[in-house]
């Protein structure tokens, strides 16, 4: 599989301690892997749309063929508010 994380993510990853942001990368790296590895659910009432948990924080991707596309890292208390943001593709 191909991780690809869209900008506002990515600019969200670099402001992230050292720390969190290893332990968010690692998980990055399992998800790559066939089948993807981690703590994942699929989040209710949205298909194809799926959340890994890593520590305190989310990971928020949608599956596209074989590609993972990264929509937001979060929070745990702020990840499952309702957005309406869409990334293009």
């Amino acid at each position: 599989m191909i991780v690809k994380l869209h900008p506002i993510p990515r600019k969200y990853l670099e402001r992230l301690s050292r720390t969190d942001s290893e332990r968010i990368y690692e998980a990055l790296k399992d998800l790559e892997k066939e089948p993807p590895e981690g703590d994942i659910e699929p989040l209710s009432g949205q298909s194809g749309r799926f959340r890994a948990r890593i520590g305190n924080y989310r990971i928020l991707w949608r599956l596209l063929k074989d590609t993972i596309l990264i929509e937001h890292i979060e929070p745990r208390g702020q990840a499952y508010k309702k957005k309406n943001r869409r990334y293009k593709r």
